[in-house]
């Protein structure tokens, strides 16, 4: 199992900086970012664009991997987003993760001034969205049009650092989007079940990320796709549990263990944040970091 962290784009970068060297020091196996406008309680404080605080990131780290959880197509365009996910994996020498997914009803999602879309639409965009990012990544020039995502003559030289492109970690849970992740991802990303948030249990969300896993594994058969062959990545903080796996260490290896045992290959991490959804101890946070896998067995 891997344990990596979710850096918020919220400090300017004379602090901002530190917590990104501090994450490398720490040893996680990744430092991810939202892709986001503006994002739920912190809307109304700083919050920088993840593309540029992903390549900062890059400037001052050596071998941590770096990402995003998750970019999805509420306001980027397939066509200018490949361009940059080019020039950040060449930067970053290589150490570029996509985390994408289909959006939300959030803030994002009229910030362009149109409304929001449906389910159905959020869907059907998906669906286009990630062919025609595969494509723009691995190709030096695409053309193609499509109902909501059209390229021409779009060209991307010299390509990703990383053959045959940076990896993609696709984020869903329902039918069309697990196809998505059988067809072009390298990872899969979940949250849990958004409905047991609330008043579920930690049990019954262990048993819905058990049901989402065999989902995935239906999807990757039909596609003629082992699923042995994805990072399967559970970012915490929205399960039942809430913020218990960061109460003590051995509240995280406890966590942990229980959710390798579902078949979890990567563990995510929020950077404690005070006086928000994200508050936690930092001594106990680089305890995790630096203990909690070991005591995994």
């Amino acid at each position: 199992m891997r344990l990596s962290t979710v850096i918020l784009p919220i400090h300017r970068w004379a602090e901002g900086q530190k917590i990104w060297r501090r994450a490398e020091d720490l040893g996680f196996h990744a430092a991810y970012t939202y892709d986001h406008l503006s994002w739920r309680s912190f809307r109304e404080g700083p919050w920088f664009g993840a593309i540029p605080t992903l390549t900062a990131a890059a400037t001052v780290t050596q071998s941590m991997r770096l990402g995003t959880l998750v970019t999805s197509p509420n306001f980027r365009h397939p066509v200018t987003l490949a361009k940059e996910l080019i020039s950040l994996d060449d930067i970053s020498g290589g150490r570029v993760t996509l985390g994408v997914g289909a959006g939300g009803n959030g803030f994002d999602a009229t910030a362009l001034g149109q409304e929001a879309w449906s389910p159905r639409e959020r869907a059907d965009r998906f669906a286009e969205f990630v062919p025609l990012l595969d494509r723009l990544l691995t190709e030096g020039a695409v053309t193609q049009e499509g109902v909501h995502y059209s390229a021409h003559e779009a060209r991307n030289v010299p390509g990703c650092v990383q053959r045959p492109r940076i990896p993609f970690a696709v984020a869903a849970t329902g039918p069309r989007g697990m196809r998505l992740v059988a067809r072009h991802g390298q990872g899969w990303v979940t949250t849990g079940d958004p409905k047991l948030y609330e008043d579920g249990t930690p049990e019954q969300s262990r048993e819905a990320l058990r049901r989402q896993i065999e989902r995935l594994g239906k999807a990757c058969a039909d596609e003629g796709r082992d699923v042995a062959e994805l990072e399967k990545v559970l970012l915490t903080g929205f399960t039942p549990d809430r913020g218990a796996p960061l109460s003590s260490l051995d509240a995280f290896v406890d966590f942990a263990g229980k959710h390798r045992d579902l078949g979890f290959t990567e563990i995510v991490l929020h950077a404690p944040i005070p006086d928000s959804d994200f508050a936690a101890d930092q001594e106990v946070f680089e305890r995790i970091a630096t203990e909690g896998l070991a005591q995994l067995g």
